[in-house]
């Protein structure tokens, strides 16, 4: 190859067109600070601090020494898939077979499977925004067009039905949301999905994407609702979950979905040719994890509740920030465009992306700017850390933005 040629424009249009992921760009770059000796407070991966639990951990031993060595069915494991059709029916009064279940590398990997598997070049997805940042670049690689929502801060950033049937065309293929929501941690309540799926009801070729990968981290009285149990549209319903958030197996790299066979099979079918069947291990753990007992999930959901009260309490004493109170999730979401035009007397603060960036910079706290979730004017903040770090965090950002005037 000459040295002439620019190697990067060698790349398929496809990925010089694709953002990275905010979240991970600035975990990154966290990460270089902390090496050259800063003690940095990492708040801007979405990755719960507590340990597998114990008993998920002793399965994954038991299934090396059983000698599940080998590769994996494609679509998972056949009494995996069966403990995921239970669980739906248990938890969620979903009522899949073993055959609508597939198993995948994550959540992460179960929700751009759907999207490579229904989407063609033209056609509309809407998000419901603020948005986990991944959603829009997914339809993207997939040649469709994202069709963002806006969720006002007032209705704590939730969609409501009416803008989703003025957004609805012909061309519509999905609407897709998350719920308990990254980054808001908003929860859509019964009565709220209810009323989305009235409107889907109305137009047969839509289809319904939801992601309940903070399901079991939701501090509402009522709990959690899934969409997929409307009569009415439950055969056009994707649910898309997994054990990461719930369990704290971010690692172990499991999600799944439940939906009507044509695109289990549609979604099998793509795998098949991509990643084949996930982690055999990994596997093997999730059974454990979805049939043994629920106490540690019970009891690291508690703690993220005492968690988001500290920081929603921190966050409302720093002058200008906007905060509402999550729902779900670890995370908080305050609007900072307050701080927009002002200036340390060497830094001028235009968007999210700057105020992320000098937070990290100057008080040593990653975050996330909400311009990658679809919303310019707030930054995601983790509550998936201790409570003394999340408190000294709050207090470094509020010491810092004293200095812009």
């Amino acid at each position: 190859m000459s040295a002439s040629v620019e190697t990067a424009s060698l790349l398929a249009d496809r990925i010089i067109a694709l953002e990275e992921s905010s979240t991970l760009a600035m975990t990154k770059k966290a990460r270089e600070l902390a090496a050259l000796g800063h003690k940095v407070i990492s708040l801007s991966v979405g990755e719960p601090d507590f340990k597998t639990p114990k008993h998920i951990c002793e399965a994954a031993k038991q299934a090396i020494d059983e000698g599940y060595h080998g590769y994996s069915p494609v679509a998972g494991y056949a009494d995996l898939r069966k403990a995921i059709a239970d669980k739906f029916k248990r938890e969620n009064n979903l009522d899949w077979k073993p055959e609508n279940i597939v198993v995948s590398t994550g959540a992460k990997h179960s929700l751009a499977n759907v999207i490579q598997v229904l989407v063609n070049p033209g056609d509309e997805v809407i998000i419901l925004a603020p948005y986990w940042v991944s959603y829009s670049e997914m339809v993207k690689l997939a040649e469709g067009k994202s069709v963002i929502l806006d969720g006002a801060f007032e209705n704590d950033f939730k969609v409501t039905a009416d803008q989703v049937e003025a957004a609805i065309t012909d061309r519509t293929k999905i609407v897709m949301y998350a719920s308990p929501n990254n980054p808001t941690g908003s929860v859509y309540s019964e009565e709220e999905l209810r009323a989305i799926a009235a409107v889907v009801a109305r137009h047969e070729n839509v289809i319904v994407l939801a992601d309940e990968i903070y399901e079991h981290i939701n501090f509402t009285d009522k709990g959690h609702f899934s969409i997929g149990s409307i009569p009415e549209i439950k055969d056009r319903v994707v649910t898309v979950n997994g054990v990461a958030k719930g369990f704290a197996m971010t690692g172990w790299r499991i999600g799944y979905i439940g939906a009507a066979k044509w695109i289990a099979d549609g979604v099998e079918k793509l795998q098949g040719q991509v990643t084949s069947g996930t982690s055999s291990i990994s596997q093997r753990a999730t059974i454990a994890a979805l049939t043994g007992p629920m106490e540690p999930t019970y009891e690291m959901s508690k703690a993220y509740e005492r968690r988001r009260d500290l920081v929603v309490k921190l966050l409302k004493d720093i002058p200008g920030f906007k905060v509402n109170v999550p729902e779900g999730a670890f995370y908080a979401f305050p609007d900072i465009s307050y701080y927009y035009g002002k200036s340390d007397g060497t830094t001028t603060i235009n968007d999210s992306d700057d105020f992320a960036t000098w937070i990290l910079n100057t008080a040593y706290v990653s975050t996330v700017a909400g311009s990658g979730f679809g919303a310019p004017n707030c930054l995601r903040i983790s509550t998936a850390a201790s409570d003394e770090a999340l408190a000294e965090a709050v207090q470094r950002i509020k010491d810092a933005v004293a200095t812009l005037k």
